[in-house]
């Protein structure tokens, strides 16, 4: 009987409830942009403006947002050039550590190798011209290894067991000169497998000591999954809105992370000759083909020598 009664009154209810028409409040957020204007691409919050008859991609957002000395960067794929906002632009460097680059380690991985120079020479142009560094490695903690699901644990095993997977006992290794190096626990926050390799580990000291850099630990391919990570934290706080991708593996981690941050509306430029991998060429072509589709495509010696030829 209760039940009757009740069920006239939840008919009433939903039958008067309003459904609101926002269209007016879309119209208002449109501000100083012109909705049938061409040249712009996007919305209120987030948009490109096409110049110079459709050759250069405004990225400063100028209209909505202060500009310092924006910085035009020649592009390699079909957008071939952007205007980017110095304060609102960072350099992203993913997993360049030990465990992927050192010879003993990896052996393989000479192209990783050879991108550390030309990820050096980019990093040194970032900080000339006020644009931060981001160090975004493998980093795993002990709450890590509780919510890690099972496919990432035995990835990163030697043996398809627990044993050898994330934060195991990695033993010592005998370098070159003859030093004896404690290689730590797999890829787990302050052992000196998870540190960047070579001369790309006083240059992220350096750059941490100096405020022109910034580390961030990951705990997956991308450190931007999921509704909100420390980098990703860090980049809505900040204002950032345009990134540039470099690190290994390009077709694993550095696509996660570019993937991820095309998927959440920054604007992404990956740069080829600062990353690689050991996959085979197929996987590098298709980060190319869809960096390029998704974003920009670019090198750092035409980046490095554009930012030399515009500094101020």
């Amino acid at each position: 009987m209760r039940l009757q009664m009740q069920f006239p009154i939840i008919l009433a209810v939903a039958t008067s409830a309003q459904i609101y028409d926002v269209s007016n409040s879309l119209t208002s957020l449109s501000g100083t942009l012109n909705t049938t204007d061409p040249t712009v691409i996007g919305n209120h919050y987030n948009y490109w403006t096409l110049t110079q008859n459709k050759t250069v991609y405004d990225l400063t957002r100028s209209d909505r947002l202060p500009v310092t000395s924006p910085k035009l960067i020649p592009m390699l794929g079909y957008r071939k050039n952007a205007l980017i906002e110095p304060n609102r632009t960072a350099f992203i460097t993913i997993d360049m550590q030990n465990f992927f680059l050192h010879p003993q380690l990896s052996p393989h991985a000479s192209l990783g190798r050879a991108a550390v120079g030309p990820t050096l020479n980019l990093i040194d142009a970032f900080r000339e011209n006020g644009m931060k560094v981001l160090w975004v490695n493998w980093g795993i903690d002990a709450y890590d290894l509780v919510t890690m699901p099972p496919s990432f644990l035995e990835g990163f095993s030697d043996n398809n067991q627990m044993n050898t997977s994330f934060c195991t006992e990695m033993g010592h290794l005998t370098q070159s000169n003859g030093n004896v190096v404690d290689l730590g626990k797999k890829l787990c926050r302050g052992s000196w497998n998870a540190r960047p390799w070579g001369a790309l580990d006083p240059a992220m000291v350096e750059g941490l000591a100096e405020g022109t850099d910034l580390y961030f630990n990951k705990n997956r391919l991308s450190g931007l999954w999921g509704a909100q990570t420390p980098l990703g934290l860090y980049l809505q706080e900040s204002g950032i809105t345009t990134l540039f991708f470099g690190g290994v593996n390009s077709d694993q981690c550095v696509w996660g992370n570019l993937i991820d941050a095309y998927f959440k509306g920054f604007d992404t430029v990956y740069v080829e000759d600062c990353a690689a991998t050991v996959s085979p060429w197929y996987a590098e072509e298709m980060v190319r083909y869809n960096a390029d589709s998704d974003g920009f495509l670019a090198n750092s010696t035409y980046i490095v020598e554009a930012l030399k030829q515009q500094k101020t």
